[in-house]
């Protein structure tokens, strides 16, 4: 399986180059961050015509995020278990589905900034959010085979 990532800095602006770039790269699967646009404003359309499911996550702001899978799209997940919020927002920051079998994520997280700004400690939370999420998928699959030599 072929997986790719990108930070494509705003979905609308650069939606003629990630349909080109998805024509002549083939990905399997593409976890894309920084959407910049609301769920309802993805361009599913060019994406779908060239046999990718897609599930996105936006809000209309600076983040967002998407996976793009031509190997199936299932159990898709919006944000993470207890993700924090910074100033009353929940940001689109994640969003997971499995893929050929295969449990992905695109996520797309917070710059900490400097350690004393309210930022940094967001930033903490958001990882810690992250780091349970995973336990707990990985729990949920107790035949799953996993490193822990690395």
């Amino acid at each position: 399986m072929r997986i790719a990532t990108w930070n494509v800095n705003s979905i609308g602006a650069r939606i003629e180059r990630v349909v080109e770039w998805l024509e002549t790269a083939q990905p399997d699967v593409v976890a894309l961050q920084e959407l910049k646009c609301t769920t309802e404003a993805f361009p599913q359309m060019p994406i779908q015509a060239l046999g990718y499911e897609v599930a996105a996550h936006g809000n209309g702001r600076w983040n967002g995020v998407a996976i793009l899978s031509r190997v199936g799209l299932a159990d898709v997940t919006l944000d993470l278990t207890n993700q924090p919020a910074y100033d009353d927002v929940i940001e689109t920051r994640a969003i997971g589905a499995t893929c050929g079998g295969v449990r992905m994520w695109s996520l797309y997280v917070p710059n900490g900034r400097e350690p004393d700004h309210a930022h940094y400690a967001y930033k903490l939370q958001w990882l810690a959010a992250l780091k349970a999420t995973a336990a707990a998928e990985l729990a949920a699959q107790p035949d799953l085979p996993v490193r822990t030599d690395r």
